[in-house]
């Protein structure tokens, strides 16, 4: 069977980057500055003017956006502040209408996690565990072939997992102990400037640093990727995955060779040796798990579920043509709002 072509889109608080996208190969792509303090709409219509300056006929447009995702509606139901009034955004809704095309939209680390679980690191296996370090810690659940979202579409904020090693330390959600306050780029640097009352310090430069020998950076380093290691050592030891996947900026060689002895000292010895690897399709990774989610969301012989590119659906009775895919995800299509229930990646016609 001939794959179609999709449009892909991945909206960042500083860059929105767009795609034309087949069979987990991305064909070409723009990009171009997120109009972040302008608001939701004119982020949208930057989005929209890049699919349609690419071409290419595309059958339906996949989005990664940043934020909680709710399952059923595709609308951002909570959001940081690096887009201005981003919360309860209709992201379907509102691409729908400027490009007249089929939306589905997840989180932007489960867009990640979907484009690195079936074409990039983690292809072919059943059950990933996707991670992004950077600006904050994410993550998503690929199982059994399908994306978990949960009910609320925060399944895989692992950044928010309480690990020891952040004990009493302030998380941005509120909270404190969470890995992601110890974890992430802005909180290695945080920390290192705590230790060296060094100001103006961003992790490239600690980075930086390390490799040259600096003790305080190689500590600092050490100590995020030792929690990160924890954190997923717990989620390994509940979810049995397959292998782990880990991306972003932050993701430096040096925290993963901190990460992975604290990683296998936690987890169960029954599971063996679960493989921890870099992710493989770089920036790429969001634009083709949004294309992935827009693919597996179509209705009848195009759609395609799990790995092995098979689709099987069912005309549920009563239904406006309900479907269930070989992988478990839904979508209830109608001739307005598409929503499927949680584990899905919510479409609209």
């Amino acid at each position: 069977m001939i794959l179609p072509v999709l449009a892909a889109v991945d909206i960042g608080g500083t860059k929105t980057a767009a795609a034309l996208v087949r069979g987990g190969t991305v064909l070409a792509r723009v990009r171009r500055a997120t109009p972040a303090t302008d608001g939701a709409a004119a982020v949208l219509d930057t989005a929209a003017a890049l699919v349609r300056s690419l071409g290419g006929a595309p059958v339906a447009v996949g989005v990664g956006a940043p934020g909680l995702v709710d399952p059923d509606s595709g609308r951002v139901t909570a959001a940081t502040s690096s887009i201005r009034d981003w919360s309860d955004v209709d992201v379907v809704t509102g691409l729908r209408a400027r490009l007249g095309l089929p939306v589905a939209v997840l989180n932007d680390v489960q867009a990640f996690t979907l484009g690195e679980a079936v074409h990039g690191a983690g292809r072919g296996l059943p059950t990933v565990l996707g991670v992004a370090v950077g600006t904050g810690v994410g993550g998503g659940v690929l199982a059994a072939g399908r994306l978990l979202t949960g009910r609320s579409g925060a399944a895989g904020h692992l950044g928010h997992v309480p690990v020891p090693q952040a004990a009493g330390r302030p998380c941005p959600c509120g909270a404190t102990g969470h890995v992601e306050a110890v974890a992430s780029g802005p909180a290695t640097a945080a920390r290192y400037a705590e230790r060296t009352g060094a100001t103006g310090v961003a992790l490239p430069e600690v980075v930086r640093r390390a490799r040259s020998g600096d003790g305080d950076a190689l500590a600092v380093i050490a100590l995020a990727g030792e929690a990160l290691g924890t954190a997923l050592a717990g989620l390994t030891n509940t979810l049995d995955p397959d292998c782990v996947v880990i991306g972003g900026g932050a993701a430096v060689p040096e925290l993963l060779d901190a990460l992975r002895p604290a990683f296998a000292a936690a987890c169960l010895p029954v599971l063996g040796a679960v493989p921890v690897v870099p992710a493989a399709l770089g920036t790429d990774a969001q634009l083709v798990g949004a294309a992935e989610a827009a693919l597996r969301a179509l209705p009848g012989p195009t759609g395609r579920a799990g790995p092995a590119g098979t689709l099987e659906r069912t005309r549920a009775a009563g239904s406006a043509g309900a479907g269930r895919d070989a992988t478990g995800t839904n979508a209830a299509v109608t001739d307005g709002a598409t929503t499927g229930p949680p584990g899905s990646a919510a479409v609209t016609r």
